[in-house]
């Protein structure tokens, strides 16, 4: 996906202003920019799905068209979630104490877990392994699962970024969440052998595969 440009960072700004909508005459008069040039910058964010037309305005010549900001297009404004996140943990911290926060943070990972793995209970550890994966990738991880030593019973998943970095730096109790997440969902015991926050190339989660499922080994 192409990259958002300057003039098209000020359409967006105008947008978020004007949220219900605003013409395309309106955004070419308050940029300052021809009305051509405003067509051009909305077609490439319409098809890129910052923003939608959304109903036309009658006025005394032909209609006016309208747009407006899509949820995609709202996101693309920063947010301030790292720095209520910190917040919020080290309100928590201070009042369980460090071992019931690390505790906490793994039953809520486990938590989770037990609500992504119900339909899976009759998959085997290859395949749960597998959905894993998937279920990582779709919390913001960019991880893989490695069979480096298929004489011994266990694997690895390797996770080349971590989803919330900075407070890990801060909390690195926050690792817990994981291994509940991990060792809940695949009924296994989850190690974390390296950590991107303590300094490691990447998160490593060494996992105690069962021996007799041959799609490990």
């Amino acid at each position: 996906m192409p990259p958002i440009t300057p003039r098209q960072n000020q359409i967006l700004e105008l947008l978020l202003k004007y949220r219900k909508s605003h013409s395309i005459n309106k955004i070419s008069e308050e940029l300052g920019i021809s009305r051509t040039a405003v067509l051009q910058h909305v077609a490439s964010l319409e098809i890129n799905g910052y923003i939608t037309e959304s109903e036309s305005q009658k006025t005394r010549g032909r209609p006016a068209r309208h747009f407006a900001l899509t949820e995609r297009g709202i996101k693309h404004f920063p947010k301030q979630y790292a720095w209520f996140s910190e917040l919020i943990l080290t309100d928590f911290k201070k009042i369980l104490g460090v071992n019931a926060f690390r505790s906490h943070l793994k039953n809520m990972g486990m938590t989770m877990a037990q609500q992504l793995k119900e339909p899976l209970d009759e998959l085997n550890i290859t395949d749960r392994l597998k959905k894993l994966i998937i279920i990582m990738s779709d919390l913001g991880y960019q991880a893989t699962l490695i069979n480096e030593t298929p004489k011994k019973p266990y694997t690895l998943i390797e996770a080349h970024n971590c989803v919330y970095h900075d407070l890990a730096q801060t909390h690195p109790e926050i690792c817990e969440f994981d291994i509940g997440l991990m060792s809940t969902f695949l009924e296994q015991k989850v190690e974390l052998t390296e950590c991107l926050a303590k300094g490691g190339c990447a998160c490593r989660f060494k996992i105690n595969t069962i021996k007799k499922d041959n799609g490990l080994h």
